[in-house]
């Protein structure tokens, strides 16, 4: 029988994943020789055999690959026939141009909780059980290839019989990086407040009875610290939530397992499918009432919240902690609020010193620190709110190719930075509201660390338009060509990438603030934008915002210049928010008037806390979007009737007067119109609002595509009745499903922008 040899590149998550051990197995199967191993590229393969097994062997390759792994791209060519008899794993290489990939973190798998729960196991119990299917993978690794020589691991010496299991090819932990057990890996340790770390006692027993006692714990998890106290118990999430300083968001829940997050929430398939899957984000879900709900949780845990954030375990120490505790437990992250989750040992003790009495930590050092990811379904689809752990470093595939190596230093708050190589775009984990020295830290830190994974070497750099922004101060340092990009014309290029389009398209952006071309504060714009390029055809008309960024925390001052403006200076006095705040009501207005410190805005997101602060929601907030979040919220959904709110204008240039909006919120209310119908009318308003600027762009520029972008669009009722509006017009509607719609995906729009204009 005639010999036949190929070689194989295939490129893609194919390190860390069983992709090694996958081949071998493949191979001796049926009967090939050959040699298998990891590069700076991906893996390299030599198969050699007949014609029929080694067909066979490319088509199980790319059909059936290990459940982890993704493939980019197979290529092959003819390789010599060498007449070798075996096939062997080769040691890894590391020369010439990177480029692979790095696997994200991955929940624990179902084979590695079986030995974890069996008391004849030899891993039984141990926090850090992994396999080539599951565990650590980016927040342990320091440099490619991923080898553990490579990682945090290399500090620990295997056992015999790690090792053994290592080296054995029909082993399912050969070759996984992260391999450990109780005789040579990680190990936990309980640090009691103001102690040294008392060595007495099992450290998980110790964390679980501090817990049980109404205890606030520091858990240090696989991308930084967590702060955890007992779901159930009022006192002790209210400590915690003092402690934080974070007195209305909404704390995330883990349950211990699925059957309890369904004893919490509404769970549909698409939600179970997330909360199952590998990546284990927060899932934000739809709460059971209380009188059916079959497990209590504390007010203070999300307090007047209609959804809930519920995430799995997805480390073993988690597994273990919540069997043990028997309940959900609040986890949210390690951080005082407006701080970079902790994930350095000293810095976490002294950071979360005063918020935990306690530590359950470890010696597993963490290379990188990663939040969790959250995120909520939208019409059987995922849509980020916060893409980061268990999603990242996976790259968004571009429709093309960037010329050059482009840094995208995205935004301000829930930044991001985007780095491209070719028609690869590496997004970054969650990094924060940069505001501080802390968060701008951990973003220069993280552009390293990315750029050395993934050999990139900047030579565009694009940045938003803010002057003040520390990411645009940062960017104008940098020794490269720089590209500025419009902050909403980013958000729609976005959603441009995330769906692998290219524009033009009529492009709606809603959200808090983004500085304009004009030097006004945009926000509620609408475009006609592809990646190179936009004009801004229509707009909410602008309204002034008395005290500048303090408006943003009263929302009662943007209800203020709304009002005055609506009734040309005569409110009426038996309004609520009027009578709520009559001491300062005259003062405000009179600074809206003069319009010194009150710049004018576009912003769909001030209306929106105008109107909730009109509606008696909430006159100021404790974090960003509050109150339009709980304005949401009590909207009863069955209302299907609408302000009237008629644009003024043409498609190419054309005005939407939020005033009428406020007004006639202000005129319902008054006459004791209920609110959730109120905040129904208004919600259903601003989505004919889109539909019907849409259908002006369509009629001057026939364009039937549309982008929708912008944090606004989080908003789960808005959107639906928006897409449902625009599909009922006949656009074809993209939406965002693979990063998020707010500000946290500015960065793969800047990115987007800077490649096409650099192909131009």
């Amino acid at each position: 029988m005639s010999r036949r040899a190929v070689a194989v590149r295939v490129e893609g998550i194919v390190q860390g994943v069983g992709f090694r051990p996958f081949v071998y197995g493949l191979a001796t199967r049926l009967g090939l020789a050959g040699v298998v191993g990891n590069d700076e590229r991906g893996v390299f393969i030599e198969v050699e055999g007949g014609s029929a097994p080694v067909e066979e062997f490319l088509a199980a390759l790319a059909g059936d690959p290990p459940p982890l792994a993704v493939i980019e791209r197979i290529s092959t060519g003819p390789a010599p026939v060498t007449g070798r008899g075996t096939f062997v794993i080769a040691p890894s290489t590391a020369c010439g141009d990177r480029r692979a990939l790095v696997s994200p973190d991955v929940a624990t798998c179902d084979a590695c909780l079986r030995e974890l729960t069996d008391p004849a196991d030899r891993r039984h119990g141990y926090a850090f059980i992994n396999c080539t299917g599951c565990g650590p993978r980016f927040t342990i690794v320091r440099d490619v290839p991923y080898d553990r020589a490579n990682t945090t691991m290399t500090g620990f010496r295997m056992c015999a019989d790690c090792a053994r299991e290592y080296h054995d090819p029909a082993d399912r932990r050969f070759h996984a990086q992260p391999v450990c057990c109780p005789a040579c890996g990680p190990r936990l340790r309980f640090v009691g407040s103001g102690s040294a770390g008392d060595p007495a006692g099992d450290p998980l027993a110790r964390a679980v009875r501090l817990l049980r006692a109404g205890g606030v714990l520091a858990v240090k998890g696989l991308g930084g610290y967590h702060l955890a106290a007992l779901a159930a118990d009022e006192p002790a999430v209210a400590a915690l939530r003092s402690r934080k300083h974070r007195e209305d968001k909404p704390f995330a829940v883990m349950a211990g397992d699925l059957d309890e997050a369904r004893r919490l929430c509404v769970v549909d398939p698409a939600e179970e499918r997330l909360l199952t899957g590998p990546a284990r984000p927060v899932v934000l879900l739809r709460r059971l009432p209380d009188a059916s709900a079959a497990l209590s949780v504390a007010p203070s845990v999300a307090p007047g919240n209609r959804w809930l954030g519920v995430l799995l375990p997805y480390t073993p120490l988690h597994h273990l902690l919540l069997r043990a505790l028997g309940g959900p437990t609040v986890l949210t992250s390690g951080n005082v609020s407006d701080e970079p989750i902790a994930y350095r040992d000293e810095d976490a003790m002294e950071r979360l010193g005063g918020i935990a009495d306690a530590f359950l930590t470890h010696d597993r050092p963490i290379h990188i620190r990663t939040d969790d990811s959250v995120v909520r379904v939208f019409r059987g689809r995922d849509l980020p709110i916060r893409r980061s752990r268990g999603y990242v470093p996976h790259p968004l595939a571009l429709a093309r190719a960037a010329p050059r190596p482009v840094l995208a230093c995205g935004a301000e708050l829930k930044h991001t930075f985007c780095l491209v190589k070719d028609d690869r775009a590496f997004v970054s984990h969650h990094i924060g509201d940069l505001e501080n020295y802390e968060t701008l830290r951990s973003f220069t830190e993280g552009v390293e660390h990315f750029r050395r994974l993934f050999d990139i070497t900047p030579e565009v750099v694009a940045h938003d338009l803010h002057p003040e922004y520390l990411s645009t101060k940062w960017a104008l340092d940098q020794d490269a060509d720089l590209v500025g990009v419009q902050h909403h014309h980013a958000h729609i290029a976005s959603c441009l990438a995330d769906n692998g389009a290219a524009g033009p398209v009529a492009g709606v952006a809603f959200d808090g603030l983004g500085y304009g071309t004009d030097g006004t504060l945009w926000g509620g714009e609408f475009l006609v934008a592809d990646l190179a390029g936009f004009e801004r055809v229509g707009h909410l008309a602008p309204v002034p915002m008395p005290g500048g960024a303090t408006a943003i925390r009263q929302p009662w001052r943007m209800a203020a210049a709304y009002l005055d403006l609506a009734y040309d200076g005569d409110v009426p006095e038996d309004l609520d928010v009027v009578r709520r705040n009559a001491g300062r009501w005259a003062a405000v207005v009179a600074l809206a008037r003069r319009g010194g410190n009150a710049p004018p805005t576009s912003s769909m997101g001030r209306l929106f806390d105008a109107v909730a602060a009109v509606a008696g929601v909430r006159d100021a907030i404790t974090y960003e979007g509050q109150a339009a979040v709980e304005f949401e919220q009590l909207a009863d959904p069955a209302v299907d009737e609408a302000y009237p709110c008629d644009l003024a204008g043409t498609g190419t240039r054309f005005t939407v007067p939020g005033v009428a909006l406020v007004r006639a919120v202000a005129e319902d209310l008054r006459a004791r119109v209920p609110r959730d119908v109120v905040a129904a009318r208004f919600h259903n308003a601003v989505a004919r609002v889109v539909a019907d600027g849409c259908a002006l762009i369509r009629q001057a520029r026939g364009l039937s595509t549309v982008a929708l972008s912008g944090g606004v669009f989080q908003n789960l009722l808005l959107l639906g009745r928006a897409v449902t509006l625009l599909e009922e017009r006949g656009f074809t509607v993209l939406t965002h499903h693979r990063v998020p719609p707010n500000d946290g995906g500015v960065s793969l729009g800047q990115a987007a922008v800077a490649a096409a204009l650099d192909r131009a």
